[in-house]
Parts: structure tokens; C-alpha cells; sequence
């Protein structure tokens, strides 16, 4: 794949980022890897909001990966955070896992008749599939690994050896109230918090407690939760004491060897970007208030030796009528949900064309179908050379990756077409074949693979997302006291679209002619453009589409009529419209 808009003009967001990123990484690890980062929680369904978390990374090592450089993006798995909630509206989950709530989330038993051996990898599973799908590298780290294998025991050592520094930062933050929010700026809202923080507990104490402070938490050795509290440590032999309050155990184990705790989250994240060399990671919009993770993250990785990375705030991502996502809440899409709907390029540019800040919505409604409209023109402009380099750019981005180009639709029918078709034949592949050849008599379509994956997106979504109110089902018999009330004028319509059926059987010529039979009918060419006609023209096609929409299907609205006419058949019109 070639190097995506570098000039100063053109370039796009991700190429600017890409360009602080290797400057960056160069004067922190000379000749090293760039290292970017993301961090998920897999405490529930993995969302639309979080798939930011990994995007605005990913965007940015794809494109230091075109410039020919090494890079690792890294994804940390919060497998081992603790589990805070039953999350409302997943399957197989009831009051009764309340019971687990403070335990590791890798201790934690998957939702009933999952295949898989625990809560965070059941979770895990189908964000990983999805970013393959997406076409995303990465490199995963499962923080349950690298916590109960002592991967991180020196940095334990060396948080608890400087403790004391690490709670002067923190207590700077402990007594500061936020500054008043700006007027026009939204109230950010618990379901906002936690699909912000993304990875680690927004709500996790800081290791403050009677005894002392103490950044590490032990879960405990008879219950498995973390509501421990360390009531003793000594440096000298690393002997650390601490009680259970949920079971009343107590126990003394040598930190030097003992490995069935973490860090706690504000000193966690830091640590981690000390231990990978992090030189890129983005956070969500609440890190700019005072005490967040990634401010108080900032001066802490000193400690640890390492600097804080360089990344943008990222703002939320919306669903088209519903509210804003949250992992810990039911029936929120997630990237699984979307590509069921979407193909892959539709997704990834919809992140792509937005700077990290812009927030934008998701559509699961009928605004999916504009969506692909304005990819298709997209496109269309990107083949012909008449796209902006912006536009361009993220384009590029989102039909493929350094590692090449995305699979795609051989035919890329219009997606609001294709959505009709499924509609209309509900499930008959031959019946959509049919109609689909139709389309273009002069190129017909020979199979369905030829309009796949896109037909079967656009299957799902009417399957799925439509309610069933508004599905489409063609009349079976003629509306004979409709037929018979109409008068001449209506009459007239019909006959008029009738007489040019056979000699307009295609979706552009059908489309000329539903639109041209009121025109005729006004005493006006069939072609005459809407500068050339009076404003109630207008109105006398709205109630011509009214009155086909009625005899065919029974409502008044509908897919769009050419394309109903091809999939109800020449024969059935004629015999619904009354011939």
C-alpha cells in the first residue's frame, strides 16, 4: 500500500500523528520498534466506543508501517481487573454472578453455554475476530499473564519501595475539586465514565487506607476477591500482611515471590507504559479532569523510570437513536453487531475520517442506507481522480492496510437496494437473483457471490433492524375497492405507467418512468428537468407514489419504487394495478 498523504497541504489527520509518533519514538529508542498502545476490559461486551480505543492506534501504526518502519501495537487485555458488575442484558448471566463481584475477571465462570473457559476470555473472543475482520494487527497481552507469572515483580517491588512518592502525587489530586464545567459542554455521566476509561476501573481506590498507603492489592487467597486491605509491609524482606473484609481471611506472604495481586490502576497504567515503551496511546475525554488516570499517569511514569506517551483525547461514538454506549449496560452494539450489518471499509472509515476529538454516531437505523451512499460517491470520486486528498487519504485507510487490501464486494450495488431486495423476497435467493439481473439488462448479474459480502450485510440489517411493522409485503390479490373508487385522473396514471412497462424493465429506465408519468400527465416531457416544472409537479408524484405504494404493498411508503416493480415482477404489477 503506498504512503498516505505526507505533504504538510494534504495531510490528514493519522499522517500528522504518524509524523510526531516516529519523531517521537526516535528520540526516546533510537533504531527501536515504534510502540503504540490500547487497553480494553473485557467486563462485558466490548462496544462501538471502545473500538475507538483501538482504531486511533491502529490508524496511526498502519500508517508508519506504510513509511517502511517497525511498529508494535500493543493491546492489553484488563483480564486480571476486578469484576465490578453484572453487566444488564447478557445472555446467560443472572443475579447469581453477583457472588463474583471483586474477583479477577479471568476467575469469573463465562455466561451460560459460552465454549469459552471464563468471563474475559468469552468477552475477548469476539473482539478478537472482529479485528481480524477489521484487519487490525496487534500484539495481545493478557495482564492475568503477566501479573500471576511475575512478569511485573520488579516493578511491584520498586511501587512499593516508593510508595511515599507515589501517594504525594496522588494526594495532590485527592482534595482539588473539578473546575466548573463550561456551559455548552455536556454533563458527562456515569455510562460516559466507564466507556471513557475503557481500560482499568474508573472507580478502583488509589491503595489509601488506614494502615497506610500501598499502590499494590493482593486478592485474597480464600475468596479470590480484591476487598483486601494491606495492613503491613516491610521493605527490607518484602513481608506484606493483609485481611480480607468480604471472608475476614488474613494472611503474610512475601511479595518477592508472591504473585496473586496488582497494582492499582493509577499506578498500574503508568507502570506498563514505563515496562513497553509506550510512545502513543490515546485516552478518553474524562482524562482532562484533574486526578484522572492519564494526568496523575503523567508523573507517575517518572517513578518508573519511563515517560508518559503522546496521544489525543478521544471523544465518544454514538449510536443513531439510542444513548451514549456503555460497556456495563445491556444491548449495546458492538463491533461484532456492526459488521453484521456493514462491511469492513464502511467501518474503519467512519473512524478514519474523523479526527479523534469529532465525535460521530454509528447507524443501525435507516441512516446506514445514506451512509453507504456516501461511500459509494466516495468511492466513485477516488476512481475518477476528483476527491480531495483528505478524502483520499481516508479512503486509503479504510479499503486496506499496510499488509494490503481489504476482501471486497466484487459489485458494490447500491447498499439501499440491495436492502430492498432482501426485503422484498425474504429469504429467496433465486426470487433476489432475479430481481438483481434485472437491474442492468445490458450487464445482468449471474450470482449472488458477485454482490456479496454487501447483499448479505444489507440482509442482516433488514432481518434485524427493521421492526416488522415496517417490512415490506407485496399484496397478493389486487385492492379491488382501492381500484375501483379511483378517478380518471388516477386512472390515467396507471394506464400511463403501464403502457411503458416492458419498454422501461430496468432500474434506471423504471426510475426515469415512474418519475416521468406525472410529468407526461401535466402536458410535460418525461425528461423535463425540476427547473422546467411548476412546484405542484411535486405534489402530483408524491400522491402518484402514494397511490403505487397503496396497490402494491398496502401502505403508504415503501422501498423505492423502482425497485419494488422489478421484484414484484411485470406480471404481478399488471395484474395489482388493476389490468
Amino acid at each position: 500500500m503506498p504512503i498516505v498523504a505526507q505533504s504538510t497541504e494534504t495531510a490528514d489527520w493519522v499522517s500528522r500523528f504518524a509524523d510526531e509518533v516516529i519523531e517521537e519514538s526516535e528520540r526516546r529508542a533510537p533504531g527501536k520498534p515504534v510502540v503504540v498502545a490500547s487497553g480494553l476490559s473485557p467486563s462485558g461486551p466490548i462496544h462501538l466506543g471502545n473500538l475507538r480505543e483501538v482504531m486511533t492506534p491502529h490508524l496511526v501504526a498502519d500508517e508508519v508501517r506504510r513509511r517502511g518502519r517497525q511498529v508494535r501495537h500493543l493491546i492489553s487485555w484488563d483480564d486480571y481487573d476486578r469484576y465490578r458488575k453484572v453487566p444488564a442484558g447478557v445472555a446467560g448471566v443472572d443475579e447469581t454472578w453477583a457472588e463474583h463481584i471483586g474477583k479477577p475477571l479471568t476467575s469469573v465462570p463465562a455466561p451460560k453455554g459460552s465454549p469459552y473457559p471464563n468471563w474475559a476470555e468469552h468477552f475477548k473472543a469476539a473482539m478478537v475476530a472482529s479485528l481480524a475482520e477489521l484487519g487490525v494487527e496487534f500484539d495481545g497481552i493478557s495482564q492475568t499473564a503477566q501479573y500471576t507469572s511475575g512478569v511485573y515483580r520488579e516493578q511491584i517491588l520498586h511501587a512499593m519501595k516508593h510508595r511515599q512518592d507515589i501517594d504525594a502525587v496522588l494526594a495532590q489530586y485527592r482534595t482539588k475539586k473539578a473546575p466548573a464545567k463550561k456551559q455548552q459542554q455536556k454533563p458527562v455521566d456515569e455510562a460516559e465514565m466507564e466507556a471513557a476509561e475503557g481500560s482499568g476501573a474508573a472507580a478502583e481506590d488509589d491503595g489509601s487506607g488506614s494502615a497506610g498507603y500501598f499502590p499494590y492489592k493482593p486478592y485474597c487467597g480464600n475468596c479470590e476477591k480484591d476487598l483486601t486491605t494491606v495492613t503491613s509491609y516491610d521493605d527490607a524482606t518484602t513481608e506484606l500482611t493483609y485481611a480480607c473484609t468480604a471472608c475476614g481471611f488474613s494472611e503474610t506472604v512475601r511479595l518477592n515471590e508472591f504473585n496473586r495481586g496488582k497494582l492499582v490502576w493509577k499506578v498500574d497504567w503508568p507502570m506498563r507504559w514505563a515496562y513497553e515503551g509506550v510512545v502513543f496511546e490515546p485516552s478518553g475525554v474524562d482524562h482532562s479532569s484533574p486526578g484522572s488516570s492519564f494526568q496523575v499517569g503523567g508523573q507517575i511514569v517518572g517513578i518508573f523510570g519511563g515517560k508518559q506517551p503522546i496521544g489525543p483525547m478521544y471523544a465518544f461514538v454514538g449510536i443513531s437513536g439510542m444513548a451514549k454506549m456503555s460497556s456495563s449496560r445491556g444491548g449495546v452494539p458492538t463491533p461484532a453487531d456492526a459488521l453484521k450489518i456493514m462491511e469492513p471499509q464502511l467501518l474503519r472509515w467512519l473512524y478514519a475520517r474523523r479526527r479523534p476529538n469529532q465525535s460521530f454516531k454509528i447507524a443501525f437505523d435507516q441512516e446506514i442506507q445514506r451512509l453507504y451512499d456516501e461511500w459509494d460517491k466516495l468511492d466513485a470520486k477516488v476512481a475518477d481522480g476528483s476527491a480531495l486528498p483528505a478524502d483520499i487519504a481516508a479512503h486509503a485507510r479504510a479499503v486496506g492496510t499496510a499488509a494490503g487490501e481489504l476482501p471486497k464486494t466484487p459489485r458494490p450495488l447500491p447498499y439501499r437496494t440491495l436492502a430492498s431486495v432482501a426485503d422484498i423476497t425474504a429469504g429467496h435467493e433465486d426470487q433476489a437473483l432475479r430481481i438483481l439481473g434485472e437491474l442492468d439488462p445490458a450487464n445482468p448479474l449471474g450470482t449472488l457471490d458477485e454482490v456479496r459480502p454487501r447483499y448479505d450485510r444489507a440482509e442482516a440489517w433488514i432481518n434485524t433492524q427493521v421492526p416488522a411493522d415496517q417490512r415490506t409485503i407485496v399484496r397478493d390479490e389486487p385492492d379491488a375497492e382501492l381500484l375501483k373508487s379511483l378517478d380518471e385522473p388516477s386512472r390515467q396514471s396507471l394506464r400511463l405507467l403501464l403502457d411503458g412497462l416492458a419498454e422501461h424493465w430496468s432500474l434506471d429506465g423504471l426510475t426515469h418512468h415512474v418519475y416521468g408519468v406525472p410529468k407526461v400527465q401535466a402536458g410535460f416531457p418525461a425528461d423535463a428537468t425540476p427547473k422546467e416544472l411548476p412546484p405542484e409537479i411535486k405534489t402530483a408524484q408524491r400522491t402518484f407514489f402514494a397511490l403505487l405504494y397503496h396497490l402494491l404493498v398496502g401502505r403508504d411508503t415503501g422501498p423505492r419504487l423502482p425497485t419494488l416493480l422489478l421484484a414484484v415482477g411485470q406480471e404481478r404489477v399488471r395484474r395489482l394495478l388493476g389490468e
